[in-house]
């Protein structure tokens, strides 16, 4: 199924050329000369992105901008003949995933579009992400661990620590990669052995921490997170 596309332009011309431009990529265009009929429509029909002009008849850009990003996540690309940078700050600043001025090349249009579509399906996979492993699961997102349905008690970097192992599960983690990669946690990982760290996480994770299953120590290696667990 093709992506989507709303144009919230008031220009009838360019609002044209874009949506045969842009049916001619592939994409399924819906497009509106004025906000109010474009959000209604919007509560609607759901969309992969939004091309939102920022000069409109009945509803400055920034303000649609500022009300899909109080309910809404879906990647807007703004139009505008206006140059000026604080314009682009503010649109970005309320949440608009890129900035192209007036005019445009096309092409230049249709790969910006291709990066915030591009984009927002990472941040979207990122956000649904679970990564399982036996009776264990890890949400990366909301910093959630749980085994057997109960929560872990971890700190940050014990999680970001997990998160690490678990995503390259099966493959030796040595010491220095581990604190490398979870320096910048609590800043604390300089000052504690790494093997705290581990005994900690293990508690929390294994079913007997004495005898670990999950978080395996390679003498002389590093750690590895086993793929296989019950």
């Amino acid at each position: 199924m093709s992506e989507h596309i709303l144009i919230i332009e008031d220009d009838p011309r360019l609002c044209e050329m874009l949506s045969e431009y842009l049916a001619k990529a592939g994409y399924a265009v819906t497009a509106h000369m004025r906000a109010k009929p474009a959000l209604a429509w919007l509560a609607e029909n759901p969309v992969g992105a939004i091309i939102l002009d920022l000069m409109l008849p009945d509803m400055d850009g920034l303000e649609v901008c500022r009300q899909l990003r109080a309910s809404s996540d879906i990647p807007v690309l703004m139009l505008t003949a206006r140059g000026d940078a604080i314009d682009r700050i503010i649109g970005l600043e309320l949440g608009a995933d890129d900035y192209l001025p007036k005019p445009f090349e096309p092409r230049e249009l249709l790969a910006r579009l291709r990066a915030v579509l591009r984009r927002g399906g990472e941040k979207q996979r990122a956000t649904q992400e679970v990564l399982r492993f036996g009776r264990l699961e890890i949400e990366p997102v909301s910093y959630a661990a749980r085994l057997d349905g109960k929560a872990c008690d971890l700190t940050t970097c014990q999680f970001d620590l997990l998160v690490l192992l678990a995503r390259n599960a099966g493959r030796v983690m040595s010491r220095e990669a581990l604190l490398d990669a979870t320096s910048g946690s609590q800043g604390d990982t300089f000052d504690r052995s790494i093997d705290v760290h581990m005994s900690r996480l293990r508690a929390a994770v294994e079913d007997d921490p004495k005898h670990p299953r999950r978080i395996i120590t390679v003498r002389g290696a590093g750690y590895v997170f086993a793929k296989d667990q019950d």
